[in-house]
């Protein structure tokens, strides 16, 4: 008998049609292109279309992972949909994107960890799978950042952009599948980024939409001087907690903040000898989607075995690295 683990069997992802210069968004926030392309590394990044909601976009990549997996809806035990831009407080999007898929046995629910999401997801599914032996979930991550951008502060507004992930998590065969997941909070940095109104504290009000406080707000120096202090330990633990070293990984599937950062965070932690995926030149920061997305696109360079590093961090602050074996998709 083949001995079993989880990991991931497949991902999707959808990325909406509009493409948004850093011209166009120059003329927006009182910029200029090659300031933007140099403080970001940022080329261009896409926005959902006036009708489409976070719902939409994880439900298109959701059908592309499942249809990668050849599965079908109703093979999904359980749905998990991350995000910070869900379609409305309540219902959870999860319950839509249910609806839509017709994954009518899954258990549904959304997380909101901000940027580090993807990760806390596939945590999340690794655990209850490890509960119920032979069951599957679809992970995704979708976010709508474009609607709650405020455009008068650029340094933020020209990072952000919209798409959505998706990974069908499963038994696989051993030894492939996820090795460790480390989770790390940090509450009390907890006021670095966030969305001030709309909530039970601060309801939306004339008050509060016409301050712009229903805007995202970032402290982008001190997230990434805090980031930067915080994830090359939390990436060295990971790694030796799993029983491998550094120069181990093959692959680097990190969040999209910005281009510098992703350097400055490679570097410090002892990842240069790594592949460094990267979407965020032509899809900027897509929030939780960034990991699912770029992970998508990445994989086609994977072989069989090769040891892949996730990193997610961001909002609340939070922070995640999993660490995984590829595996090929193929029959138990």
């Amino acid at each position: 008998m083949i001995q079993q683990s989880i990991g991931i069997i497949s991902t999707g992802s959808y990325v909406p049609d509009r493409t948004i210069s850093n011209a166009e968004l120059a003329a927006r926030t009182g910029t200029s292109p090659e300031w933007i392309e140099l403080k970001t590394q940022i080329r261009s990044r896409r926005y959902a279309a006036p009708d489409q909601a976070a719902s939409d976009l994880a439900v298109l990549a959701g059908r592309r992972a499942l249809t990668a997996a050849r599965l079908s809806a109703n093979d999904i035990d359980y749905l998990i949909v991350s995000t910070s831009t869900g379609d409305s407080p309540q219902p959870p999007t999860a319950a839509l994107v249910q609806h839509a898929l017709q994954a009518h046995r899954a258990a549904c629910l959304d997380i909101n960890v901000v940027c580090s999401g993807f990760v806390y997801a596939l945590e999340l599914a690794h655990a209850l799978l490890t509960l119920h032996p032979g069951g599957r979930a679809l992970v995704i991550a979708a976010d709508v950042y474009s609607r709650i951008l405020d455009f008068s502060d650029p340094r933020t507004a020209v990072l952000f952009a919209d798409g959505a992930g998706a990974a069908v998590v499963g038994p696989v065969p051993g030894p492939y599948g996820i090795e460790r997941v480390l989770l790390r909070s940090f509450g009390n940095m907890h006021h670095l980024l966030g969305v001030p109104a709309g909530g039970s504290r601060s309801p939306a009000s004339h008050a509060t939409v016409d301050g712009g406080a229903h805007y995202f707000k970032m402290d982008g120096h001190a997230t990434a001087d805090f980031l930067l202090d915080i994830l090359p330990p939390l990436i060295t633990e990971v790694v030796h907690a799993a029983g491998f070293e550094l120069d181990d990984i093959e692959h680097v599937v990190p969040h999209q903040p910005n281009g510098r950062l992703i350097d400055d965070l490679a570097h410090k932690a002892g990842l240069d000898h790594t592949r460094i995926h990267r979407t965020i030149d032509t899809l900027g920061n897509m929030g939780s989607a960034s990991i699912a997305v770029t992970l998508d696109r990445a994989c086609a360079e994977f072989t069989d075995g090769d040891l892949i590093l996730l990193i997610g961090f961001g909002g609340g602050m939070a922070a995640g690295a999993c660490l995984l074996r590829w595996a090929q998709r193929r029959e138990l």
